[in-house]
């Protein structure tokens, strides 16, 4: 089976698609064409922000596309700055609406503090959050609730009084930044790493060593850095609007050898 139309497990027993299509700094205007151009190509898994301004597009683009709703995993995040268990509730009906869905798949709190005060300790609203995250899921509106960006602490901070182990911890994960601590705590807790950026916003592409071993794979640089993700049993989030590179990040159907793996795991950006 391809990888694209594989899955992993959440820890609830919620199937998520193994490779989800990413959004971010993809305009409102361009996103239901890079969307669709996914859907066709093979992505069941499309990720979004209510803070991307895309969510819209996206809902328009699932309508459009034509695949049942329950063939499709969607995922949005609630604003970072929102860490008020009632702003938090204003601003996911927002989503809901501006998806046009019935139920979301998974929703994230976007980061532990405002990207605008970054560091910021919100112990106390993440928690606030967490209870409405934990409702909505409680009452089936959800299939699946989690964070993005979350350090061990602030992973530990909102497990401490929560019902509900988050199903997932989307960061940024890619050849030349593995945070090991968080990774390894996730994997103690069964919460799975989501790896956004995993071309490190293309930093990766001209890369001699990794151009090198593409080349020995037959592979695209890209397409070798999102296998490495899977390599390393996280989810990765490629993005895209070019039609070519939507769908080239699809063909992951190779296996790196251990030895190019320790390779990989060495290289720093």
């Amino acid at each position: 089976m391809r990888a694209i139309k594989k899955t992993m497990t959440l820890h609830n027993g919620v199937k998520i698609p193994l490779i989800g299509f990413g959004t971010w700094q993809i305009s409102e205007n361009e996103v239901e064409d890079a969307v669709l151009e996914a859907i066709k190509v093979g992505y069941r898994h499309i990720d979004t922000a209510h803070s991307y301004g895309n969510e819209k597009g996206v809902g328009r683009a699932i309508k459009k596309s034509g695949i049942p709703r329950e063939q499709l995993f969607i995922t949005t995040k609630l604003p970072s700055h929102i860490k008020t268990y009632d702003e938090a509730k204003v601003y996911l009906k927002e989503s809901f609406e501006n998806l046009d869905v019935d139920y979301i798949d998974l929703i994230l709190i976007h980061a532990p503090w405002p990207w605008s005060d970054v560091g910021r300790n919100c112990d106390e609203g993440n928690k606030e959050v967490w209870r409405h995250f934990e409702e909505l899921y409680e009452q089936g509106l959800v299939k699946s609730i989690g964070v993005s960006n979350f350090s061990v602490h602030d992973l530990e901070n909102i497990m401490q009084d929560s019902q509900v182990v988050p199903h997932v911890n989307q960061i940024a994960f890619h050849i030349g930044h593995v945070k090991s601590d968080v990774v390894e705590f996730c994997n103690e807790h069964d919460i799975l790493i989501q790896a956004y950026s995993p071309l490190a916003t293309g930093r990766l592409l001209n890369h001699q060593t990794l151009k090198d071993m593409a080349d020995k794979y037959n592979v695209t640089v890209a397409q070798l850095a999102i296998r490495y993700c899977i390599e390393k049993d996280t989810l990765p989030l490629p993005k895209s609007v070019t039609p070519k590179y939507i769908y080239e990040n699809t063909l992951v159907d190779f296996k790196i050898d251990e030895s190019d793996l320790k390779i990989l795991d060495e290289i720093k950006l």
